[in-house]
């Protein structure tokens, strides 16, 4: 009887340590699997995809491209398909409210995946919650997006260029057009041909060396000028470089804008001339007095218009101005023949 307890002993030992060696064995191989530890170590999350490409549960479900989780289930949601992940709860504070699901892909092979972005700027999602779905920036899906809508464009501008639309569709379609564009093809070259040859201004300055030379101290002189001019020499140079010269010409300015504005306040004569109407209307009159004035002696009217349109009148009074002035020299010549001056007594 003791040898058969001792035997019982040593077998419930050997029983016990086999447990626990298997027991740390499947810790061991839970924790080196990747699914993110124990169960109470997790959480559930859940998105929509309106088609999963392929997705498979047990797939891994990645956080900035770290692996934290697996996909646990897929359900269809009307036209949809739901998806239920578990994740590390120390991934609760970088998948929010603000985070987008996408799907992605382990290999070359196509094994899909779960990419959830990080963003801890959001609110965290609670157990159960919904992750936004759409294309992560930068992914595959993203630019595969874009290159389909590429192609559509291109596919949509050869269309229109078969059609005809546009200004390459009629270069492609429309003879007269490309019959055009042929002869200023050829006008281009026959041009080019002249230029070559000599002929023409720019001919003359493309094969002539002294007219490139003389366009060349052209340009000097004018890089000689304009260096001048900015060291301030001559009057332009002064007035772009010279301060007291531009205060100058800015109190000049100044002083023909205060004149303006006098004027159209109506000071001085020429604001009174602007804005008072009864000058206007007196120097109005008096123009059309002078009309009338220069109507009448252009019609012979009075002495001033007999004198200009009579012609003996006029020859009179020319003649009387000369007799005058010849009595005037004689006066001056031989006064005492004219100036006899008698002095009587009584």
């Amino acid at each position: 009887m003791p040898r058969t307890r001792s035997l019982a002993w040593s077998e419930l030992k050997i029983g016990i340590v086999s447990l626990f060696a298997v027991a740390i064995a499947a810790v061991l191989i839970f924790m080196v699997s990747g699914e993110g530890g124990f169960f109470w170590q997790r959480y559930s999350l859940k998105t929509v995809f309106s088609d999963i490409q392929g997705l498979k549960e047990g797939a891994p479900v990645r956080v900035a491209g770290l692996e934290v989780g697996s996909v646990t289930k897929m359900d269809f949601v009307g036209d949809k398909v739901e998806v239920t992940m578990e994740v590390g709860k120390e991934q609760r504070p970088r998948i929010t409210d603000r985070s987008l699901a996408s799907l992605g892909s382990v290999s070359l092979l196509g094994e899909a995946a779960v990419d959830i972005t990080a963003n801890s700027q959001g609110t965290p999602i609670a157990d159960w919650g919904y992750v936004a779905t759409g294309p992560a920036p930068g992914s595959l899906s993203t630019a595969a997006e874009a290159a389909t809508k590429g192609l559509e464009t291109t596919n949509k501008l050869l269309e229109d260029v078969r059609q005809g639309h546009g200004t390459l569709g009629k270069l492609v379609t429309d003879d007269t057009l490309y019959q055009q564009l042929n002869d200023f093809v050829e006008s281009a070259e026959a041009v080019t041909r002249g230029i070559n040859a000599g002929r023409g201004t720019l001919g003359r300055l493309t094969t002539n060396d002294a007219a490139a030379r003389s366009l060349e101290q052209s340009l000097a002189n004018l890089q000689e000028v304009t260096a001048r001019i900015r060291n301030g020499e001559g009057s332009l140079g002064q007035l772009l470089n010279s301060d007291a010269l531009s205060k100058s010409v800015t109190s000049t300015t100044n002083n023909l804008d205060a004149i303006t504005g006098r004027i159209n306040k109506g000071e001085g004569t020429a604001g009174k001339l602007i804005t008072d109407e009864e000058l206007y209307n007196r120097l109005n009159s008096m123009a059309d007095r002078l009309d009338k004035l220069a109507a009448s002696l252009n019609q012979g009217e009075g002495t001033a218009g007999q004198l200009l349109h009579d012609k003996q009148l006029y020859e009179n009074m020319n003649g009387a101005v000369t007799q005058l002035t010849d009595l005037l020299k004689e006066i001056k010549a031989d006064p005492k023949k004219y100036l006899n001056v008698k002095v009587s007594i009584f």
